[in-house]
């Protein structure tokens, strides 16, 4: 374990890591906010959206000011495994920066793509560790790939998380174009298997739904092709805790995310400390 670097932020530290995941086989970063406080900190995760790792919330978010003000531990980490060895593609949405927060089970993926394992066993016990008074309270949030990701492994773990919330998420990936080319590549033609994967069909399965909230941008260019919600609102008109807002004029960048943190952050206060 390296710490690579630390910057004092809202009298809090902004720490980025990096390890060797048994799990990927692959040389890992991740970034961890640990607000300065004498309380026991419950612990937010952040996965983001295609492209991107652990730095681009880190340092576009906006979010540590808010996450100091209400004591929350928050960690980012990154979208997939890299590295020399690891498996890639020439297409950005597949591959190394593409990970879609699922256990692979086809080649050449299969060896290192294994991200729902990482976060939920081996990074979790990294980052509890390195939070000096950890209340045992978690949630999960993400942004877009990483929104699907937070609703995916919320719903999966949902014992084990208060609440989620997401960012323009995919929705239902069995149904879109970038859902469809990570499953069919990365778990195979069985379109059964990908149901495992999929928001909405876990979201069918599911009696009572833990607290989820979901902001979308009605601005957002990837909206109707990437993005369709019709699905998940139908089978969610059921689920009470299931809360979907529509903003006017918001696109799918930061500038969208950095605007609602602050909401998103005190909507897991409430339920992490309930």
């Amino acid at each position: 374990m390296e710490l690579i670097k630390c910057n004092k932020v809202f009298d809090g530290e902004q720490r980025k890591y990096r390890h060797y995941s048994d799990t990927l086989k692959s040389e890992m970063t991740f970034s961890l906010y640990l607000p300065a406080s004498e309380e026991p900190l419950p612990l937010v995760w952040w996965l983001s959206g295609l492209t991107c790792n652990d730095d681009n919330f880190s340092q576009k978010g906006g979010f540590q000011k808010y996450a100091a003000e209400l004591g929350l531990a928050v960690v980012m980490p990154d979208t997939s495994p890299r590295g020399e060895s690891v498996a890639d593609s020439q297409d950005w949405d597949l591959g190394q920066g593409a990970g879609f927060y699922l256990d692979a089970t086809e080649e050449p993926w299969r060896e290192n793509y294994q991200m729902a394992s990482y976060i939920l066993g081996e990074l979790s016990q990294i980052v509890k560790s390195l939070i000096p008074d950890f209340s045992g309270k978690e949630a999960v949030m993400g942004h877009s790939m990483g929104g699907h990701g937070a609703l995916v492994l919320g719903l999966k773990a949902e014992e084990r998380f208060s609440s989620i919330s997401a960012f323009a998420p995919i929705l239902t990936p069995s149904d879109v174009p970038w859902g469809q080319k990570a499953f069919r590549h990365y778990l195979g033609q069985d379109e059964k298997k990908w149901q495992e994967w999929d928001a909405t069909a876990l979201l069918s399965q599911t009696e009572k739904a833990p607290a989820i909230l979901v902001s979308q941008g009605d601005q957002d260019e990837f909206l109707t092709e990437q993005l369709v919600s019709t699905k998940f609102l139908t089978v969610s008109e059921n689920q009470p805790e299931v809360r979907y807002e529509l903003q006017s004029g918001y696109d799918h960048s930061y500038y969208f995310i950095a605007t609602f943190i602050e909401e998103h952050l005190k909507f897991h206060y409430q339920h992490l400390t309930n």
